[in-house]
């Protein structure tokens, strides 16, 4: 079944992730494409309606503005959030007075009822990042929204199908950002709405059968959700032609490689367990550096799974939990690395596979939570605590040992059974423990100490790509700190992280 497609040309930058996920939460199908390889998919997709978005502000080159001028071309609803704004403007004959970076909220009025603004209350509050000021917009253009200063905000020439927007609706902190995207989607797109993840799963399904045909797919299963869903999708699939080998690195959470093992080995699949632990710690003994971390344990599951692979036979393919963030932050085309993910960025440049299987790349975390809930997966591990593919490699500051990942596995399960115990699991996002390398002094049983510090990090957010802090209540914080201290060795001091995403990631490697 292919959907009707709303195509987002990414010219750099993570807004237009989020207005990806915005798009696909109006049950509309959409992509993200990078602008070098726009004009060829469009005109195979033939897509809806066209979104630009990149950095605000950004320089355009010639590259830049040769893409935009084919893409006005196409005839097609194109909505400028931001960026490519001043380039449309200034084709199009106007003037721009003068452009800033403003990075706040601003308040603004509808000065039109045009049905891109349908349901839209006004005054409303939106936040921009870039904002031009211009007396002269060009022929045929009609300003829709303003500030109360006059200037422009949004505006439109329906006869160039052309919506430009000095603000992002994609972010929480725009009122009725969301309306105005699917009034794009709906009243100027004419969507359907016909993408729902009942149809992505049937129409993955079918294509991981036209992908593998009879051929046998390797798995690497780490037993969260990602990786879990995954491999229920597969199953669907090609039943026992999958294979799921779970690498027990040593740097798993307390009790979870039996967990994993004890929920997987009764599926119908063929099931793999292999402790690796020593493999593992031994290839990252002495390094600190956390990219290095994770390329040496990305490379490294790759040998492990080929030698699995070779014992298995004739295995083809390589399958892997990939979804939207990890491919995001793992950077593309101009994108700068926020960091490798392991399944991405940390794969070695040659694998003994024929090709990778990764039917959840396209997918948010709440999405492939969505789709573990209609594959009927039980509700613990479809809403398990989301884990990093290089385990517990990433909270441990500095160089790596079975001592700290110990000390770290023992404070984290405390944290997390306090959290539970609180009600608040299924209120908070993502929270756990991270052991840094700061050594403090303290006092334990009248005796001087010299130990470690460890943070406690809880975030709140609906795709991972922006994250606020969580405000756990004092009386939880001081029970997780007490345990802490008393229970766990090596630990004297107990800080809480309370930094949102962006500046800083979720993880602290």
């Amino acid at each position: 079944m292919k959907h009707q497609e709303i195509t987002v040309i990414d010219f750099g930058g993570q807004h237009c992730q989020l207005v990806a996920r915005r798009i696909r939460d109006l049950n509309v199908y959409c992509q993200v494409i990078p602008y070098k390889k726009a004009l060829d998919h469009i005109k195979e997709n033939k897509p809806l309606g066209i979104i630009l978005i990149g950095q605000a502000g950004k320089d355009l080159t010639d590259k830049h503005k040769l893409v935009i001028e084919e893409l006005r071309k196409t005839k097609l609803p194109i909505l400028a959030i931001n960026y490519a704004i001043e380039e449309i403007i200034k084709n199009n004959g106007g003037k721009i007075e003068s452009c800033q970076d403003l990075n706040d909220l601003v308040e603004i009025e509808n000065t039109s009822k045009h049905n891109l603004l349908a349901d839209i209350n006004s005054p409303s509050k939106v936040w921009t990042s870039f904002f031009i000021k211009s007396s002269d917009l060009g022929p045929g253009y009609e300003i829709i929204q303003q500030t109360k200063d006059g200037d422009f905000v949004s505006a439109l020439n329906e006869e160039k199908s052309l919506y430009l927007v000095q603000y992002h609706p994609e972010l929480s902190t725009s009122e009725n950002g969301t309306e105005l995207i699917k009034n794009f989607l709906y009243n100027i797109c004419k969507c359907q709405g016909d993408w729902t993840v009942k149809n992505f799963k049937e129409a993955q399904i079918q294509k991981i059968k036209d992908q593998v045909g009879d051929k046998k797919v390797l798995l690497a299963l780490s037993g969260g959700v990602d990786s879990s869903v995954c491999a229920a999708l597969i199953s669907k699939a090609i039943g026992k032609n999958l294979t799921c080998v779970f690498v027990d690195t040593g740097l798993m959470r307390k009790n979870e490689g039996d967990e994993v093992e004890g929920f997987f080995k009764d599926q119908d699949l063929n099931f793999i367990r292999l402790d690796a632990e020593e493999r593992f710690l031994g290839k990252l003994k002495g390094v600190t550096d956390p990219e290095k971390k994770r390329k040496i344990i990305g490379e490294e599951f790759i040998r492990v799974f080929e030698e699995v692979g070779r014992q298995v036979g004739s295995v083809d393919y390589l399958a892997q939990g990939t979804i939207y963030p990890d491919i995001i932050e793992s950077g593309k085309e101009d994108d700068q690395v926020i960091k490798s993910h392991h399944n991405v960025g940390g794969l070695p440049d040659v694998i003994d596979f024929k090709d990778l299987v990764e039917p959840l790349k396209d997918l948010f975390k709440d999405e492939v939570r969505r789709l573990g809930e209609e594959l009927e997966m039980p509700d613990y591990l479809v809403h398990r605590q989301p884990f990093p593919g290089p385990g517990l490699a990433v909270r441990v500051m500095g160089e790596i040992t079975k001592e700290r990942l110990d000390i770290l596995r023992e404070a984290d399960y405390i944290f997390r059974e306090e959290i539970a115990l609180a009600g608040l699991d299924r209120e908070i996002s993502q929270y756990f423990a991270i052991i840094t390398n700061i050594q403090t002094v303290g006092v334990k049983n009248d005796q001087r100490t010299y130990d470690y510090t460890l943070a406690l990090r809880a975030v709140k957010t609906n795709d991972f790509m922006v994250a606020d802090w969580v405000k756990i209540p004092f009386e939880v914080l001081e029970k997780v700190s007490t345990r802490i201290t008393s229970e766990v060795n090596h630990i004297n001091r107990v800080v809480y992280d309370i930094s949102s995403k962006p500046p800083a990631t979720i993880e602290w490697e």
